[in-house]
């Protein structure tokens, strides 16, 4: 599976202060790659859009979609506390990129 992200999930990654945390997501976001498939506790939020779930840290959450065995787009990404307005945001970035004809 080939995993794209946005420039938005690339700036999230990016500010994660903990090197350890930051290095578990990586890890697990690489185990969906090598598996052809989202791995591990994964919930879907609605249109288009679903998140996989960390039981560490914060609660981190990692919004994605997916394209059958093929593709994950990895589009933002926060923590279980701004939860409601991450998915908000994340499918405010799907429906852009379906508009702009980028997915």
């Amino acid at each position: 599976m080939e995993i794209k992200t946005t420039d938005e999930f690339d700036d999230w990654l990016k500010t994660l202060k903990n090197s350890k945390d930051r290095n578990r997501i990586v890890a697990r976001i690489r185990q969906c790659a090598l598996a052809g498939r989202p791995v591990g506790d994964i919930n879907t939020v609605g249109e288009g859009v679903s998140e996989l779930r960390y039981h560490f840290g914060p609660g981190y959450r990692v919004y994605f979609a997916q394209k059958a065995d093929v593709l994950m787009l990895l589009l933002a990404g926060g923590t279980k506390r701004g939860q409601q307005a991450d998915i908000d945001h994340a499918h405010q970035l799907f429906r852009t990129l379906k508009e702009d004809h980028q997915w």
